[in-house]
C-alpha cells in the first residue's frame, strides 16, 4: 500500500485518524490531482491493480471530477487510453462481482459523462465497441451495460429533471446519434438480456427492462411495440411464476409503451394490440399492477375524447374504455398504495365527457359513486380520536379534509350528470344505514356527507319543493336516529345536513316537529358531546332566523326543551379546560334563538312578558348573588365568580339580539321596563368591579345593544356607565369607549350634548395623557403592541372629533368645563392635517375643520363665535395646511387616499 492509497484511507475513514493527519492526507489526495495528464494514468492504474475499494471510488471520483470540471484542459494525447479503458473495464475486464453497486454505478457515470462530451463528434464509437460484446458476454458486462444507459438518461437524456439549454442541445445531439447508429442494436440487446436471464438472473433481465423503459419515450415504438416484444413482456406478466421485481419491470415497459406520444390513431391502433384486457382478468393482478391499469385508462380515455365523434374508431375507443373501467373501479376500493389524486382526476375527466349517459355509463357512474363512498370513509382505527379530538384525530380530520376536495369536486360532477342516480345512491345509503345496526361509524358518516354535498348542487327551489326524491329524502333525514349517533362526527354531519334541507320545512311545515326535535333532543343540543351540543345551539339559531314566525305555536314545547341547558350555560364550571378551549361557539346561541323567538311580535304581550321575565329575572338574580358573595372578597379576573359573571352578561347580550327598539318602546313597553331593570342590575357589577377587564368588555358590549333597543330610556344609565368605564382605562379600553361614545351620537345627535358636555374633559384628558408627543418613540420598539394600540387610539380620536362636528354637537367644545382643552385641540388638527402619512387621517381632520369653520364663522351679524377662531384659520389653517403641506413632497398624487385629502382641502 502506497502513500496515495494510505491518505485516501484516511479520508475515507476519518474516525482511524486526529484531524491534522486527515487533512494532510486530503492535502496530499488534492495534490495528486493537480496534473490531469498524470492523474489519468495514476487513476486508471489503481482501478485496475488496488483492490480497495475506497482507492476504487476516489479514483473514479477524480476522474469524473476532471472531466466535468476540467475537460478543456486534459491533453488530447491522454483521451484515448481514458475511453479505451474506460470501454474495458465496462466490457472486457469489468469490475469483480464483489464490487459494491455504488462503485459500479461511479464508473457508469464517469463513462456517461465522457459521452456526453465527445460523442459522436469525438468519439463515434463507445456504443460500438459495446454492443458487438454483449450477447457472449458475462452478467457483469450485461449489468455494467445497464448501469450505463441509467447514467446517461439520469445525467443527460431524461427530460424529467430541469436541464440548460447547453444540456438540451447535448441530450438531442446524442439521442439523434443513437437512433442514427446504435438503438436497433440496443432494443435488440435488451429482448435477448430478457429471455436469456429471465429465469437464471432475474435481477439482471429486471435491469434491463428498467433501462427500456426510461428509453421508450424517445426511440422509434416499432422496435419495442412488436411481435417479439409484446408477447415477451405479457408472459411475465402473466406467468403465474413470475418473480414481483421481473413482472413490475415488465408492467413499467408496458406503461412506458402505453404512455407514448403520437396521434391519437396510432395510439388507438397500439392500445388494441396490447394483452391489458388479460390483466384486467385477474384481481390479484390488478392490485399490483396499479399504475399500469390508471395508465392505460387515461390514455384510453384520451383516444375516445380525441376519436369519441369518428363513426368508425369511435364506438371501439368507447368499447377500449370501458373495457378499464371496471379495474380502476376495483383499484380504488381495494388499494391504499394508489395514487387517488390521479385516478379522481381521470374519473373527473371521464364523467365530463358524458352528455346523455348510455345505460351501461349510468352502471360506471354508479360504481363512481361507490368509489366516492369508500374513499371519503374514516379509518376505523382514528374512531376515538375523532370522537373526542386529540392531537391525532384533529390531523386525521385535515387530512381527510383535503383528501376530500377532489373527491366532492367528482361527486359535484356526478350529481350533475345523473341527478336520480345520486338520489338513488344516498337514499340507499341512509335506508341501510337506519335499518342495519351494524353499519359502522364511518360508513354513517360518509353517507350523512354525501347528502350533505348533494345539497351544494342543487337549487333552493329544488330544496324547497322537495324536487325528486328530497321529498322523501328529507323528511327519512329529520326522523333518523342512527345507532351510532353518539358519536361527534356522525352527530356533527347530521346536523349539518338538517340545516343544509332547511328551507323544505319552511315550505313544509308539517315537519317542523321533527326539525326541532332533531335540534332540541339528544341529537343536537342535548347531545354528551359538549362539541356536537355548542354546535347545534349555533344551528338552531340559524334555524329559528328562517323559520321565526313559523315556530310560535310550538314556543311552549322549545322553551321547556331549553330549560336545562339555560340553567346549565350559568352554573357550569367554566374554568375546565375543555370548555376553555371550546372555541367561538360557546352555546349562548341558545340564548339568541330564544330572544329570536320572544322578540317576536307574533307572541302574545302576556305570553311574551311572561317568557322574558321567566329568563331575565333567573340571570339577574344569579348576579345579584354573585355580587352580595364578592363584597367580602377581592376577585381575579381569572377567578370562577369573574367567568361565571361574564357568561351571564354574554347570556343576556346573545338575548336581548332578538328585539328592536320598535318593539320594546313602542308596542311593547313592558319588555322596555325589564330590560332597563336587568340593564341597573349590569351596571352593579361595573360599579363595583370597573377594573376586571373581561368584565367590563363584556359589559360594554351588552351596552351597544342596549342602545340600540332601549333608545332614549336609557340615559339615566348612561352617566354611571360612561362614569365607571373611564376608570383606570388603558388605551385599548379607551378604543372601546369611545366607539360606544360614537354610537351614541349618531344615534341620538344632539340630544346626548348634555351628557357630552359633562364627560367630555375626562375624555380629553384622558385622551392627551395617552397620546402625548414623546407617546410613538421611534426606537427598536416601535412596532410593539403597545404603539400598535396607540395608532388605533389615535385613529379613533380623530373619528370621535368628526363624528361630534358633524353631528352638530360642535357647541360641545365650547362648553365653560371643555373649553380649556380648545387650543390643544385645534393645535393636534392643524398637525394632523399637515402632517400625518395617513391620507385618510389628514381629511378627516380637514373635514373637522371645515365644518367647525361653517359653524364658527357664518354668523350673520359678522361678529365670530369663537373670538380668534377666524383669524386662526386664515393665518394658520389656510397657509399650512391648504398650501404648504399640499407641496410637500409626502403627497404621493398617484394614490387614491390623497387625492381625496386635496379634495378635502380644496372643500375649505
Amino acid at each position: 500500500m502506497d502513500d496515495l492509497e494510505k491518505a485516501i484511507l484516511l479520508v475515507y475513514e476519518p474516525s482511524a485518524a486526529d484531524p491534522g493527519l486527515r487533512a494532510q492526507a486530503m492535502a496530499f489526495c488534492e495534490q495528486a490531482k493537480a496534473d490531469p495528464s498524470a492523474l489519468f494514468r495514476l487513476c486508471l492504474d489503481r482501478l485496475h491493480r488496488s483492490p480497495l475499494v475506497p482507492v476504487q471510488f476516489w479514483c473514479l471520483q477524480a476522474l469524473h471530477d476532471v472531466l466535468v470540471l476540467r475537460y478543456s484542459s486534459i491533453p488530447p494525447a491522454d483521451l484515448p487510453l481514458l475511453r479505451s479503458s474506460l470501454i474495458c473495464l465496462a466490457s472486457d475486464r469489468p469490475l469483480p462481482h464483489s464490487s459494491p453497486p455504488f462503485l459500479r454505478n461511479k464508473l457508469a457515470q464517469v463513462l456517461a459523462t465522457l459521452i456526453r462530451l465527445e460523442y459522436p463528434t469525438l468519439w463515434p464509437s463507445p456504443f460500438l465497441h459495446l454492443l458487438p460484446r454483449l450477447p457472449s458476454a458475462e452478467p457483469l458486462a450485461v449489468d455494467m451495460f445497464a448501469r450505463l444507459l441509467v447514467a446517461l438518461d439520469d445525467d443527460l437524456l431524461s427530460q424529467d429533471y430541469p436541464r440548460s439549454p447547453e444540456e438540451v442541445a447535448a441530450a438531442s445531439r446524442v439521442k439523434d446519434s443513437m437512433r442514427h447508429q446504435c438503438v436497433p442494436q440496443i432494443a435488440r440487446h435488451w429482448f435477448d438480456a430478457v429471455s436469456l436471464y429471465r429465469s437464471s438472473a432475474a435481477a439482471l433481465a429486471a435491469a434491463a427492462l428498467d433501462t427500456m423503459k426510461r428509453y421508450v419515450s424517445w426511440i422509434d415504438i416499432t422496435l419495442v411495440a412488436n411481435d417479439a416484444f409484446i408477447p415477451l413482456l405479457f408472459d411475465l406478466i402473466l406467468a403465474p411464476g413470475s418473480p414481483e421485481q421481473l413482472r413490475s419491470a415488465a408492467a413499467g415497459c408496458v406503461l412506458a409503451i402505453v404512455l407514448k406520444r403520437m396521434d391519437p390513431r396510432s395510439k388507438f391502433a397500439l392500445l388494441r394490440r396490447l394483452r391489458v384486457n388479460q390483466v384486467f382478468a385477474d384481481a390479484d393482478l390488478v392490485l399490483k399492477l396499479v399504475t399500469l391499469i390508471t395508465g392505460y385508462a387515461s390514455e384510453a380515455l384520451e383516444c375516445y375524447k380525441k376519436l369519441g365523434s369518428e363513426e368508425i374508431e369511435g364506438p371501439f375507443s368507447l368499447e377500449l374504455l370501458e373495457e378499464a373501467l371496471p379495474s380502476v373501479f376495483y383499484v380504488m376500493q381495494n388499494c391504499e398504495e394508489v395514487d387517488s389524486g390521479n385516478v379522481v382526476d381521470f374519473l373527473s375527466d371521464y364523467v365530463s365527457t358524458m352528455k346523455s349517459p348510455s345505460q351501461q355509463q349510468v352502471a360506471y357512474l354508479g360504481q363512481i359513486l361507490e368509489v366516492i363512498r369508500v374513499q371519503i370513509c374514516y379509518d376505523p382505527a382514528y374512531r376515538s380520536n375523532l370522537n373526542i379530538p386529540d392531537k391525532i384525530g384533529r390531523e386525521e380530520e385535515d387530512q381527510m379534509s383535503e383528501r376530500r376536495k377532489e373527491l366532492f369536486t367528482l361527486f359535484r360532477s356526478v350529481c350533475r350528470v345523473v341527478p336520480d342516480v345520486t338520489q338513488l345512491f344516498i337514499r340507499t345509503l341512509l335506508a341501510n344505514a337506519l335499518s342495519s345496526s351494524e353499519m359502522s361509524v364511518e360508513e354513517v358518516e360518509a353517507a350523512l356527507t354525501l347528502f350533505y354535498r348533494y345539497g351544494e348542487t342543487v337549487s333552493e327551489e329544488a330544496i324547497r319543493t322537495g324536487g325528486g326524491l328530497l321529498g322523501e329524502l328529507i323528511p327519512m333525514l329529520l326522523l333518523a336516529r342512527f345507532s351510532c349517533h353518539l358519536h361527534r362526527v356522525v352527530a356533527l354531519v347530521y346536523l349539518e345536513t338538517v340545516s343544509r334541507y332547511i328551507k323544505f320545512v319552511q315550505e313544509n311545515v308539517q315537519y317542523i316537529p321533527h326539525v326541532l326535535a332533531a335540534f332540541l333532543d339528544e341529537r343536537g343540543i342535548h347531545h354528551p358531546n359538549l362539541n356536537v351540543s355548542r354546535r347545534a345551539s349555533y344551528l338552531f339559531m340559524r334555524a329559528v332566523k328562517l323559520l321565526k314566525a313559523k315556530l310560535v305555536p310550538f314556543l311552549d314545547t322549545i322553551l321547556q326543551s331549553l330549560q336545562d341547558t339555560v340553567a346549565h350555560f350559568t352554573s357550569v364550571d367554566w374554568m375546565s379546560k375543555e370548555l376553555k378551549c371550546s372555541g367561538s361557539e360557546d352555546g349562548s346561541q341558545t340564548f339568541e334563538a330564544i330572544g329570536l323567538l320572544l322578540g317576536m311580535e307574533d307572541v302574545l304581550p302576556e305570553k311574551q312578558s311572561e317568557y322574558l321575565a321567566a329568563f331575565l329575572n333567573p340571570l339577574c338574580q344569579q348576579v345579584k348573588a354573585l355580587l352580595l358573595d364578592s363584597k367580602v372578597q377581592e376577585l381575579e379576573e381569572s377567578s370562577a365568580k369573574v367567568v361565571a359573571l361574564q357568561q351571564i352578561i354574554m347570556a343576556l347580550n346573545a338575548l336581548s339580539k332578538g328585539f328592536n327598539e320598535r318593539l320594546v318602546i313602542g308596542s311593547r313597553p313592558m319588555v322596555g321596563i325589564m330590560f332597563k331593570q336587568t340593564l341597573d342590575v349590569v351596571l352593579q357589577i361595573l360599579v363595583m368591579f370597573p377594573n376586571i377587564k373581561p368584565l367590563r368588555n363584556k359589559i360594554t358590549s351588552f351596552l351597544h345593544r342596549m342602545v340600540d333597543i332601549l333608545g332614549t330610556s336609557i340615559f339615566p344609565c348612561l352617566h354611571v356607565a360612561l362614569k365607571q368605564l373611564l376608570v383606570e382605562n388603558e388605551p385599548k379600553d379607551m378604543v372601546d369607549f369611545l366607539l360606544l361614545i360614537n354610537q351614541l351620537i349618531c344615534k341620538f345627535d344632539t340630544s346626548v350634548g348634555s351628557l357630552l358636555e359633562e364627560i367630555f374633559p375626562a375624555i380629553a384628558s384622558r385622551l392627551f395623557v395617552f397620546l402625548s408627543s414623546d407617546a410613538f418613540s421611534s426606537g427598536s420598539g416601535a412596532n410593539t403592541e403597545e404603539i400598535r394600540e396607540l395608532q388605533e387610539l389615535q385613529r379613533m380620536l380623530y373619528t370621535f372629533l368628526h363624528v361630534m362636528a358633524t353631528h352638530d354637537l360642535s357647541s360641545v367644545f365650547l362648553a365653560p368645563n371643555c373649553k380649556g382643552y380648545l387650543d390643544a385641540i385645534m393645535r393636534l388638527l392643524l398637525l394632523t392635517s399637515c402632517t400625518h402619512k395617513d391620507m385618510l387621517l389628514r381629511k378627516l381632520c380637514v373635514q373637522i375643520f371645515v365644518k367647525l369653520i361653517k359653524d364658527w364663522c357664518t354668523n350673520n351679524n359678522g361678529e365670530d363665535k369663537v373670538p380668534g377662531f377666524r383669524s386662526y384659520i386664515i393665518e394658520k389653517f389656510a397657509t399650512e395646511c391648504c398650501l404648504y403641506s399640499v407641496l410637500d413632497k409626502s403627497f404621493e398624487f398617484r394614490d387614491a387616499n390623497t387625492i381625496n385629502a386635496i379634495g378635502a382641502v380644496g372643500m375649505t
